[in-house]
């Protein structure tokens, strides 16, 4: 049976988000919430969707996968000569979206990215599967190829030629640091009218919370 798609709607019900609850670090509050993803088993918790905007204005956002936090920001890593990463070297404020449906929340993150240092990049790359470690090889993100027999060929290559030795990381191929100047902490609630807490970072660097209207 087909629904409109105006049709589809929920009315959300898990619970809230008051003042007394968040933490006023919005970094704790984020991990408070991430672990109660964690334990909720939802899928790739860690999933988020990041938005670019390449140099003529024109936007653009992909799924990547967070693999740190600390109080400096959320880490990721890519090919740096990939779309997303061109995109960043023209212009580095993006935004980063979690959503976790299983408990109707949303958290939204808008700042400037970094690349981590090589040492960070090394240490993350070394704890990747070999396969994964191949794969940052044999791939050129984002480029057109004609077929995927192309993609399996050069993995073939890549594989007999480190066969017997250490997987050097590409220069190409590291991590970013987003550095938050806002975080946004949704909950959805009944009849539309969302729990939103929004810290933004001031001049002195102190976190600011205000409630937005939903």
């Amino acid at each position: 049976m087909n629904i409109p798609i105006a049709d589809l709607r929920k009315n959300y019900t898990q619970g809230g988000l008051t003042e007394t609850q968040a933490n006023l670090n919005p970094f704790d509050q984020f991990r408070h919430w991430f672990q109660e993803a964690v334990s909720a088993e939802i899928l790739e918790p860690n999933a988020m969707t990041l938005a670019t905007i390449n140099e003529g204005g024109k936007p653009s956002a992909r799924i990547v996968l967070l693999k740190n936090l600390d109080d400096r920001g959320f880490t990721f890593f890519t090919n740096y000569d990939s779309h997303k990463g061109k995109n960043i070297e023209k212009n580095p404020w993006v935004s980063l979206v979690f959503w976790w449906g299983k408990l109707e929340r949303q958290v939204r993150v808008e700042g400037k990215v970094e690349k981590i240092t090589s040492e960070e990049s090394d240490q993350y790359f070394y704890s990747r599967p070999i396969g994964s470690q191949l794969g940052a090889w044999a791939s050129n993100q984002s480029q057109v190829i004609p077929n995927r027999e192309v993609l399996e060929i050069k993995l073939e290559e890549i594989t007999q030629k480190y066969q017997k030795q250490i997987i050097p990381r590409p220069e190409h191929w590291g991590g970013y640091r987003v550095l938050p100047y806002l975080i946004e902490f949704w909950q959805g609630r009944e009849n539309r009218l969302h729990d939103r807490l929004c810290y933004t970072l001031k001049e002195d660097q102190q976190w600011i919370r205000e409630r937005l209207a939903p």
